[in-house]
């Protein structure tokens, strides 16, 4: 019974997940999600109580695993952990995945300006950010927190932009660049941004 609870669980996860990246939040209704989980709506109801709570669900299940390597890999850094091994915990539990299922999903996310969608991103991914800023800060002495905040906004549009177009950029650059070369991947983007960090503050 508990094993059957948690396919039908699953099945509505995949599926919102699934829809939401493919048609958005606020055009993929409940129905559409049933249909494509081949559950009932009360199996819905049941398992997440509203909509609001499934799209919460939906982005903690892939978000939250993310995190919490990141914070067990800045832990394992040590008390002064350097630029690099700052950027390397924040980005590589996110490289290091088969991205492409949860591209359409965050993109949507990040693309929506709604303010509900807002909180649940400011709720998933807030925390983590002023913990690996706070750490950002005190390796970059030189930088006041202002400016390591812009730089480290502008990290997090590099991989996005890494996260949604993953499945072009072979294309895109005539086969030269492979983004399933994951530890290469992550090489460059680490040192592009950890120059970035240490280039000299303007004014």
């Amino acid at each position: 019974m508990i094993a059957r609870a948690l396919d039908t669980k699953a099945r509505i996860l995949d599926a919102a997940e699934k829809l939401f990246g493919e048609k958005g939040f606020d055009a993929t209704s409940l129905r559409d999600i049933t249909t494509e989980a081949e559950v009932n709506l009360a199996a819905v109801n049941y398992h997440f109580h509203s909509k609001d709570s499934l799209i919460d669900a939906v982005i903690a299940r892939r978000v939250e695993p993310i995190n919490r390597k990141r914070r067990d890999m800045l832990a394992a850094a040590g008390a002064n952990p350097t630029v690099e091994q700052i950027l390397i915990a924040f980005v590589s539990p996110l490289v290091e995945l088969d991205i492409s299922a949860m591209a359409p999903l965050i993109s949507r996310l990040l693309a929506t300006p709604d303010p509900f969608r807002f909180q649940l991103f400011q709720k998933h991914m807030g925390p983590v950010a002023l913990q690996f800023m706070a750490a950002l800060v005190e390796a970059l002495p030189n930088l006041n927190e202002t400016e390591v905040m812009w730089r480290l906004t502008f990290m997090a549009g590099a991989m996005v932009h890494l996260l949604a177009r993953s499945g072009h950029i072979q294309e895109l650059t005539g086969g030269k660049c492979d983004p399933t070369d994951r530890p290469a991947v992550l090489a460059k983007l680490v040192t592009f941004c950890a120059a970035g960090f240490r280039a000299k503050e303007t004014t």
